[in-house]
């Protein structure tokens, strides 16, 4: 039996692409929110999750930044994918006698442009893959759907434009989820490093610029920092970081410990090899 990975939307979305780019042994298993998907590896109907976390054009993936840090989940990889979005109908279709173009809020922000130029009425939709199903389903030659390339395939439409995205680097990072125990030591991890963490700092002046402060003279590189506030408290914020390095390196060990001093929570959310995106490569590989 093959195994499984979970992800969020519906066959031929970009996180249907990611699984089956990365894992083509795996079966991909789609669900309908990113708790469905969280929920999967927990109870260990699946073994993998290949979630989003952030994009580069449209930023931090709502949510995330919440869900893993409660989740019994841990980060075990990461996976860098172009995104592409094609336009298509039902056979017959023409982008002359269409009105209506309908896809994820995020996919019409990308194709801007195209929208504009052909004059479409952009309507939103709870997925990418999920918009290219309802104009299957509604066999309607005016409504379009801006989709993955795979959801033309899947659904039988016409692609009628290709590769119209306004930006042709847009990129998501998603992260791979698994039930973890501990955290893989350095020997199994001889390459370049990420750890992802969480952290809440105490409520005092100055009190992220000295959290930080050990980065900085340990020279190590944090890629990402985002805050996001806890609850209804307006006092209460958490920063969700990744740093290059291992804990198990000195570096990063001496950062780390100098971080608990002006934190309230430290949480490891992962440790995994570096995608080779990160030094340069090609998205995707």
């Amino acid at each position: 039996m093959s195994q499984k990975i979970a992800y969020q939307g519906e066959p031929g979305a970009n996180s249907d692409i990611a699984c089956q780019q990365m894992f083509p042994q795996m079966e991909s298993v789609p669900c309908a929110s990113f708790e469905d998907a969280f929920d999967l590896v927990s109870s260990g109907t699946a073994e993998l999750a290949m979630i989003p976390i952030e994009n580069s054009i449209a930023g931090r993936v709502a949510d995330i930044h919440l869900l893993l840090p409660q989740s019994d989940l841990q980060i075990v990889g990461e996976y860098f994918l172009p995104i592409h979005f094609d336009l298509m109908g039902i056979p017959g279709a023409t982008i002359e006698g269409a009105t209506e173009v309908h896809s994820h809020i995020h996919a019409l922000g990308q194709c801007r442009r195209l929208i504009r130029e052909a004059n479409l009425r952009p309507v939103i939709a709870g997925d990418t893959a999920g918009s290219a199903r309802e104009v299957r389903d509604w066999n309607d030659p005016t409504k379009l759907s801006l989709a993955p390339p795979l959801a033309a395939k899947l659904y039988g439409l016409d692609v009628l434009a290709t590769a119209v995205e306004d930006n042709p680097s847009n990129t998501t990072r998603f992260v791979i989820l698994a039930r973890e125990k501990g955290l893989p030591s350095r020997d199994l991890l001889p390459g370049q490093t990420v750890t992802s963490f969480v952290f809440r700092v105490r409520n005092v002046p100055s009190a992220l610029y000295k959290a930080l402060g050990g980065f900085a003279t340990n020279s190590l590189n944090m890629t990402r920092l985002e805050s996001y506030m806890v609850g209804d408290e307006f006092a209460a914020t958490m920063f969700m970081a990744d740093v290059e390095g291992h804990p198990d390196d000195p570096a990063l060990g001496r950062a780390l410990e100098e971080l608990a001093f002006f934190t309230t929570e430290i949480r490891i959310l992962g440790v995994y090899a570096a995608n080779n995106f990160r030094a340069g490569g090609p998205a995707g590989a």
